[in-house]
Formats: structure tokens, C-alpha cells, sequence
């Protein structure tokens, strides 16, 4: 009898595998009007595989990306319109999820087994982010309802588990633009400065063993003035425990903590090497709990030290990366794909976007109204690439819909928290949404005093925060700077030049279209020769220009949408950007 069940058993596993090959196999992406070369390195195999969470690491982890059932429902009764196969974790517009199509409300399935090593563990499932609402079960118990489109959340599944099988199913709802939530440039109409939206899973969807103390959370501020790191672990059953914190240079310790959870721990980090773009070093963190005595949990963390403030330069408020002055230059950057929308294609396109700023001679991005991955902000750690980031915008019209938007804004300021990358918060973008003001801008302050805040990037100045930020196009201008707060050019440029087979659309456009590549890089290097001298008069400390790459019908990128082709000179775009610019130059006239 227990031979014959064991071999119902094998035969079973090796049909579901068999069933997993064959869809496997017979999944395709959706032909978008544009793709990216990494497109063909993606399939249900390999989508997005990398550890998602690289500033909280622990060894055992079980992804769940890949192939899920999918029903596109026609009401909120549950009617199902239509029913897929969908690859996780790419949006259901986006070719990638080999479904391509819009939809307000879904319902996402799939199974999974529970290794057989995690027993006697708690087990915690994890998504990266779901646009908009999500309500989660298992094995048919709900045991989580989250609203957020940016920010990833979790739930402790133990108690639902069964012996055998799991059975996830994850229901959907995203109005888009048809809602008040915030949702960055996502409209149900794109056009123009407005975009394809997201629905649903996009960011990865993962399990996780836990003991039953266990590390819930990290909070890293570096303290450069006091040499140390300032560091408070939450910890999940924190009875009888102590906390361990180890800061590592290589396989060197050079300072190390112990405190209860939750309290404020100083690690020494003396004669620290400063982190900035032209040194990202990172220090190694790890940090273990033991509960009455004996080893509980540990997980591996790294962080930088570095410090940024205002201070006068010659009588002009300047921003102070490690109390030197850094003059800021990046891209606007919306973080937009032609075939994943939200997602990259891979961790490596997601990569590439920051080398090639970084390439491109630029020590600064502007992530415009999108929060992204985890994994895009550790490339900016590593690489040294310095980030001001945007509060994704909402209509805020109702008193519900700000203080949804005041709960997003805390937890994008709480969960990016530990990149050092990050060294200004934005709130407000062009008066999308904006409202008290007055108010927000000292709140975010006191979310997170170890950073600068951005009142309001363009348009309608409170005159509080730490930036007077102008938008200007296509060439900048600003005002004076007046003590304490700096004055930057949060948007200018948009340059257009389409190149042919390049595009989303037959027509695109630019705020000014240049004929060919040497008109547009010239026009680069003329904006540039501006920014420069605005530097100096009236004394301006950063530009952002419009923008990374094409979107859409946009062609005002310096790359291409699909990232094939650099539109100006890299030379002389490196150059413009590092103030290395020459004189114009002047033509000898013939005499009358």
C-alpha cells in the first residue's frame, strides 16, 4: 500500500512538472510597438530572479516570479471577463506579461510547496509592490488587504499553511487615473507627458523563513560628525532579546553595538571612508539578535557614511555632500519601459539606465514621480550615483485621498530610508496635487531629518523646505538663492530628436525638435554653457535635465525608449555635463 501511494505520489510531481514545462514553453511576451534587447533574456525561468531586498539579506528565501493564473474581472462582484496566463512580476499592460491588456480589476492564482526545511519556522510571504489595492489569501482565509501602488508590504502566512499544496490568490483593483490614489504619470488615456499604467504585481513576489524571534526591520543612519552609525532593529518577539551590530570594512570589523530592540545604537565607525559618486564605499552591517541567551536570528546589511546639508560658499547657500560642495547634475528619470511599463526587462536593464548616467558624466537623478524597485537603489549605492526622489502624485481632492497620499509619502520616506543614494526628498511636483504646503514639506522633515526636502519641484514655491526649485524650458533660468535654502533647476532642456525605428508611435515630440544629432548635441552643449554660468550668477546648485531616455510619444530623450541608440555625442554630453565646455565658437566675418 505505501509503495503504491508513493508512486501515486512521484507520478503526480513529475505530471505537475511536466504541466509546468508545457506552459512554460507555450508562454510568449506580447509584441509591444517597441522592445529592449533584454526582452529576449526573459522568460518564466528567469523573471527577475535576483534577491529582491540587498539591505536586509538572509540566506533562505523561495521566489515566487513565473507563470500565475490570471482573470481579468468585469465588476467588483467577481464576473470574470477573460482568463491568462500571466508572467509575474510584469504588469498586465506591459508585453512582458505576455497579456498586454488594460484592466481595472484582476485576480491573480497560483500554488506553491512549502520546503520541507523551513519546518518549525515562520514563513512570511513578501511583495515588492502591487499597483493599487491587493487583497491577499491563502489556502482561501484572507490574510492581508494593502493599498499602496509603491510600496511592498508583508504577512506572516504560518498559521494558514497545509501539509501539502499552498494556494495563493491575490485580487486586484487600480482605477488608474479614474481614482485619486497616487499613481505618478499613469493615465488610462495616455498622451503626451502621460503614460501606459500599471496594474497589479509589479515588483517581485517572494517567500521567506523566519525564527520565531526574527529581524523585522532596519533603520541605518550614518552620523559622519560623530563617527559612528546610528542603527535601531526591530525585532518580532523581542522578549529577552539582544541585538548585535557589527560594521565591517571587507573582512575587517571596525566597530560593533549591542543594545535592546528598537533603541538607538551607535556603531563606531572611526577615521570612516566617505561615500559620494566619486567614492561609493560601502561598509558591510551585520546584524544578529540572540533571545535569553542562545542565538536567535541574523541577517546581512551594508550601509554608507556620508552627510549632506546647506551651508555658505562665498555668501551663496550651497548643498554640502561630507561638507564639501558638490555641484549636482542629473536626468529626469521616469523609470518607464516600452515592454515591461513599471518593470524592467532585467536587473541588468534596471542596472543600466544608472551606468550609463553615470557614463553620460552625471552625478545626480531625479526619480520623477515613481518609487522604484529596492534593487535600483542599491545600484545607485554601489555605482555612487546621488538621487532626489519623488512622492509618485495623486489628485488629493478628498480628505480620503490626502490622507491616503500622506500614508504613501510615510511609507516611501520610511522604506528607502537606508540608501544612502538618497539625499532629498520631493513631496510635490509642478502642483500636481499640492496642498498644505506649508505643512508637508516640515512634516517630511521631521519623518527624516538626515536629508534635504523639496518643497515643491516647479511651479508654486511655499517657501519652505530646504530649495527654491524652478522648471524652465527649454533653457534654465533661476532666481537668487536666499539663505538657508539653495536654488536649483529641478526641469529644463527636453530636447527632441526621434530616431527612426526607435519609436512608440509614428509621431512624437519634444519641447524643441532638432533635425539630427549634431544640431542636438550642439544645442546640449549651448544649454549647458547657460547652467554653468548660472552656477556662478545667481548661484544655483543642481540641474535636472529633461530626461533619460524617450517615453512614449516623448522623444526628448538622450537615449532612445527602447535604449538602443545614445542620440547626441557621449563625449560632448560627458563634458557639457562635467563643465568641461568650450568657448563658442566665433565666426570670422568677410568684410563688406
Amino acid at each position: 500500500m505505501m509503495t503504491r501511494m508513493l508512486l501515486f505520489l512521484c507520478l503526480m510531481l513529475i505530471a505537475g512538472m511536466v504541466m509546468a514545462q508545457v506552459a512554460a514553453a507555450t508562454w510568449h511576451a506580447a509584441k509591444a510597438p517597441l522592445m529592449t534587447r533584454w526582452a529576449k533574456a526573459v522568460s518564466p525561468r528567469n523573471a527577475l530572479p535576483e534577491y529582491p531586498r540587498p539591505q536586509m539579506v538572509r540566506k533562505d528565501w523561495l521566489n515566487l516570479n513565473g507563470l500565475w493564473e490570471l482573470s481579468i474581472l468585469a465588476d467588483e462582484r467577481g464576473t470574470v471577463a477573460s482568463n491568462h496566463q500571466i508572467l509575474v512580476p510584469y504588469p498586465v499592460e506591459s508585453a512582458l506579461s505576455g497579456v498586454m491588456e488594460r484592466a481595472e480589476r484582476l485576480r491573480y492564482h497560483r500554488t506553491f510547496e512549502i520546503p520541507q526545511a523551513w519546518a518549525g519556522q515562520r514563513v512570511i510571504l513578501h511583495f515588492g509592490a502591487v499597483d493599487w489595492q491587493a487583497k491577499v489569501s491563502i489556502n482561501g482565509a484572507m490574510v492581508m488587504e494593502h493599498e499602496g501602488g509603491y510600496d511592498g508590504f508583508s504577512v506572516d502566512i504560518t498559521d494558514h499553511l497545509t501539509a501539502s499544496k499552498q494556494d495563493l490568490v491575490v485580487e486586484v483593483f487600480d482605477p488608474s487615473d479614474g481614482g485619486n490614489q497616487p499613481r505618478g504619470k499613469q493615465v488610462n488615456k495616455p498622451g503626451g507627458i502621460f503614460y501606459t499604467p500599471c496594474t497589479g504585481i509589479w515588483q517581485t513576489v517572494w517567500l521567506e523563513p523566519v525564527p520565531q524571534s526574527s529581524i523585522r526591520q532596519l533603520i541605518i543612519t550614518p552620523d559622519v560628525e560623530n563617527s559612528c552609525l546610528r542603527l535601531r532593529v526591530r525585532v518580532d518577539g523581542s522578549e529577552g532579546v539582544v541585538v548585535r551590530a557589527v560594521a565591517r570594512d571587507g573582512n575587517r570589523n571596525v566597530g560593533a553595538a549591542e543594545g535592546a530592540p528598537g533603541e538607538e545604537m551607535k556603531v563606531p565607525v572611526p577615521n570612516a571612508k566617505l561615500w559620494s559618486p566619486s567614492s561609493p564605499f560601502l561598509y558591510g552591517l551585520n546584524v544578529s539578535t540572540r533571545r535569553n541567551g542562545k542565538p536567535a536570528d541574523s541577517v546581512r546589511s551594508y550601509f554608507g557614511m556620508r552627510s549632506i546639508d546647506i551651508r555658505k560658499v562665498n555668501g551663496i547657500p550651497r548643498m554640502m555632500l561630507n561638507g564639501k560642495p558638490v555641484f549636482q547634475v542629473g536626468p529626469l528619470d521616469q523609470g518607464f519601459w516600452p515592454d515591461g511599463i513599471y518593470t524592467a526587462p532585467t536587473d541588468a536593464a534596471l542596472k543600466y539606465d544608472i551606468a550609463i548616467a553615470k557614463k553620460l558624466g552625471f552625478n545626480m537623478i531625479r526619480k520623477h514621480v515613481k518609487v522604484e524597485p529596492e534593487r535600483w537603489y542599491y545600484w545607485c549605492d554601489k555605482m555612487g550615483m546621488l538621487v532626489w526622489q519623488d512622492m509618485p502624485s495623486g489628485d488629493n481632492k478628498s480628505e480620503e485621498s490626502r490622507r491616503q497620499f500622506e500614508r504613501e509619502l510615510q511609507r516611501m520616506v520610511r522604506g528607502r530610508h537606508n540608501n544612502p543614494c538618497i539625499i532629498m526628498w520631493v513631496p510635490f511636483n509642478e502642483g500636481w496635487g499640492q496642498y498644505d504646503t506649508e505643512r508637508i514639506a516640515p512634516w517630511v522633515k521631521s519623518l527624516d531629518p538626515s536629508r534635504l526636502v523639496n518643497n515643491a519641484s516647479g511651479w508654486t514655491d511655499a517657501g519652505v523646505g530646504d530649495t527654491f526649485d524652478t522648471h524652465s524650458y527649454p533653457a534654465p533660468k533661476s532666481p537668487a538663492p536666499v539663505w538657508p535654502r539653495v536654488a536649483v533647476v529641478g526641469e529644463f532642456g527636453g530636447l527632441g530628436l526621434p530616431v527612426r525605428n526607435h519609436t512608440w508611435t509614428k509621431k512624437a515630440w519634444g519641447y524643441q525638435t532638432l533635425k539630427d544629432r549634431n544640431a542636438l548635441t550642439a544645442e546640449y552643449v549651448d544649454l549647458f554653457r547657460q547652467v554653468w554660468a548660472l552656477k556662478d550668477d545667481p548661484g544655483i546648485c543642481a540641474v535636472v535635465y529633461t530626461q533619460t531616455t524617450d517615453v512614449e510619444t516623448e522623444c526628448n530623450g538622450i537615449l532612445t525608449y527602447d535604449r538602443a541608440i545614445i542620440k547626441m555625442d557621449s563625449a560632448a554630453v560627458r563634458a557639457a555635463n562635467t563643465g568641461q565646455i568650450p568657448p563658442p565658437q566665433v565666426k570670422n566675418e568677410a568684410a563688406p
